[in-house]
């Protein structure tokens, strides 16, 4: 896993200082090397993490010619077999790297390469002779991919902090982009946190030449599914096959590979078909709380025990003060406002990994959305069950099913549950009603807004951003359950899970995830699934627990969901956050104008009073905290943040590809 960079320019060579500035702030991503390529047009730059050919595979690399160059993100796991059947159309390759496969594929295919890949990536192709420049994104959207334009020119990057090295462009949150992320816990592609900062989508591709700028989805989640010709003991023997497969291809790797348990059934999953089906040294990893309402101890050392002697195991233990301490990195990694700390400990986690010599680590992330597990795709179920006999008495006993694992669940009372999940959608079209609960909770939060914000959003409607990233018409085909997991993939899942908890927390120690539930053999297959085989009545993942039968233990195998969750408010109240009083007084507060401050206060003050808040205070002073450290940080602070870093990084010899 690597960061990348680069310049696109039609009025004048791009600058090699600012694109050595560019790739030194994403050392953390790629602490093993630097390279650098720019002609008259271009220029592309590489920070490397060493996985596959460590000893050849430097970038930006070009192909025999020089003719097109790559900088590239991330890993291709079926590059052996497309190698070969390239060798077979005549390519010849110079190293053994996955890169090189990327570029060889595009010379034969072009854009459609994208067809071929079997990976997780995010990457830059420059053609000379085309003066094309071709970037594309990963399906499930796991690797990032930001751009800006600056005085004629298009700057790109892993993150947005190297874009921001460019000091002609303004850094200032969005407003809107609040909106969003205290909605939809997510800023919706290509809109980011910043103005005039770009994400490109998961699943999209961009071409840039002279004439303009495109920018393409090549795929989508499809929940269409197939006709049912088989058995459900064939379609979870099949299943298993696939996640074999993904499994074997993603330990592909030149160092050793990890995994990390978490005590659920999706990553003791991977780690079983590891230990099961490969010959792989098995050593897992797990993040431990001690609040007991968070800690998933019991089942990880029950799986780290059934994986057997020649497992090796190491786990972290996460307090109150451990969050509160490493949240500032936290969020300077998403890049983002958060509302739940829950980054926090797989940043801990991360460091973990990296500091017993590992660099890559394989995760359960995907199953959950893939194949139907979280609670909120059974209270899609529920509901709709409710409104075809709206009468019933009974029937809405079933929301008692719901979110049985929360202190302060909605459905301790079956009146309050039915007002809470039963309740109008406010607007919102029909076709969301699965994930509208969620976001009206969630809005309730932008009451701390303050009034000068709230005025900038006068008259903005988030849904129809949203709308517009989605296919409506698939949304509208599909049935309740299908339509929730939709709207979960194309949404939480690359904007929050993959990002925030994701890539941005592993990156920052060096560490590359991978997941083999996102393998795109097995995205598409579970969704094609007949809706019952991914949740039968309200029994969650119901195939993946079949085809798992034997290789789990039972308790593992048949516990009820419960998502990974960490302390949210009382870790910036219990020591080890001193940084929360000062940039939670009223100065500070008034300084950025985004909070009202006394309401900001008094919910500080019941925060140090009260451990066990609900939802909306639980977030409101996670997403205040998150986006006040995000202003200090990037809008305010970024020049002298930016000055420590660049001089961290002098050690690095940047290698300059186009000089001989």
């Amino acid at each position: 896993m690597c960061g990348i960079a680069g310049i696109y320019s039609d009025s004048g060579r791009p600058s090699r200082e600012l694109l050595s500035e560019m790739i030194r702030m994403l050392r953390h991503r790629g602490p093993d090397g630097f390279g650098l390529y720019a002609d008259e047009k271009i220029g592309l730059a590489h920070a490397r993490l060493s996985i596959i050919d460590l000893s050849g595979g430097g970038q930006p690399m070009p192909n025999e010619d020089k003719k097109i160059w790559i900088t590239f993100n991330g890993e291709i796991f079926n590059y052996l077999e497309l190698r070969s059947d390239l060798e077979g159309r005549g390519h010849v390759f110079r190293t053994k790297s996955d890169t090189e496969t990327i570029l060889h594929l595009y010379e034969e295919y072009g854009p459609a390469c994208l067809d071929f890949l079997n990976g997780q990536f995010a990457f830059a192709i420059w053609d000379k002779g085309a003066e094309r420049l071709f970037m594309a994104r990963d399906r499930a959207g796991i690797r990032p991919l930001f751009y800006a334009m600056s005085g004629g020119s298009l700057l790109f990057a892993s993150e947005i902090k190297s874009i921001f090295m460019d000091s002609r462009i303004k850094r200032e949150l969005d407003p809107f982009a609040l909106d969003q992320i205290f909605t939809f816990w997510m800023t919706i592609p290509p809109r980011t946190a910043f103005k005039n900062v770009f994400e490109l989508p998961a699943g999209h591709f961009m071409v840039v030449q002279k004439g303009g700028t495109q920018i393409k989805k090549y795929w989508d989640p499809d929940f269409t599914p197939l006709e049912k010709t088989r058995t459900e003991a064939e379609y979870a023997e099949e299943l298993k096959s696939l996640l074999i497969d993904a499994t074997r291809l993603q330990l592909r790797a030149d160092v050793p590979v990890g995994a990390y348990l978490s005590g659920g059934i999706d990553s003791s999953a991977v780690a079983a078909l590891v230990k099961n089906h490969t010959e792989t040294p098995l050593r897992t990893f797990s993040v431990s709380f001690e609040d007991g309402a968070y800690d998933e101890g019991r089942y990880q050392r029950m799986m780290a025990g059934h994986l057997g002697a020649l497992t090796s195991h190491s786990s972290v233990m996460c307090g109150y003060a451990d969050i509160g301490r490493v949240f500032p990195d936290v969020i300077w990694h998403t890049e983002k406002p958060v509302v739940r700390t829950a980054a926090a400990p797989l940043f801990i986690l991360s460091r973990l990994v990296r500091d017993s010599g590992y660099k890559v680590i394989l995760t359960g992330e995907g199953a959950d959305e893939v194949l139907a597990g979280y609670d909120i795709f059974k209270e899609a179920k529920i509901r709709e069950f409710i409104k075809r006999e709206p009468s019933s008495r009974s029937r809405p006993l079933l929301l008692k099913r719901l979110y049985p694992y929360l202190a302060r669940s909605p459905v301790k009372s079956t009146r309050y549950a039915e007002l809470f999940f039963m309740g109008e959608t406010e607007g919102y079209p029909a076709e969301y009603a699965s994930h509208v609960p969620r976001w009206m909770t969630t809005s309730k939060i932008k009451v701390f807004f303050s009034d000068a914000l709230k005025e900038a959003l006068l008259g903005y409607e988030n849904i129809a951003e949203l709308e517009a990233s989605l296919s409506e018409e698939k949304l509208l085909s599909y049935d309740v359950l299908s339509r929730a997991q939709y709207l979960e993939i194309k949404t939480l899942l690359p904007g929050y899970l993959l990002s925030s908890q994701g890539d941005r927390v592993a990156m920052a120690n060096s560490i590359e995830g991978r997941f083999p539930f996102l393998d795109h053999r097995v995205m598409e297959f579970s969704c094609s699934l007949p809706p019952v085989l991914r949740m039968n009545a309200l029994r969650e993942k119901y195939l993946l627990k079949e085809c798992m039968q034997g290789l789990l233990p039972g308790p593992v195998l048949q516990r009820t969901k419960q998502p990974y969750m960490a302390p949210d408010s009382a870790s910036f109240f219990s020591g080890g956050a001193d940084y929360v009083q000062d940039l939670l007084s009223e100065r500070r507060l008034a300084e950025t104008g985004l909070f009202n401050p006394a309401m900001v206060l008094k919910l500080a003050e019941k925060c140090r009073k009260n451990h066990s808040l609900g939802f909306k205070d639980n977030m409101a002073i996670v997403g205040i905290i998150s986006t006040l450290l995000l202003h200090e940080m990037y809008v305010s602070g970024f020049s002298a943040k930016a000055a420590e870093i660049q001089k961290n990084s002098e050690t690095g010899a940047i290698a300059y590809a186009d000089k001989d």
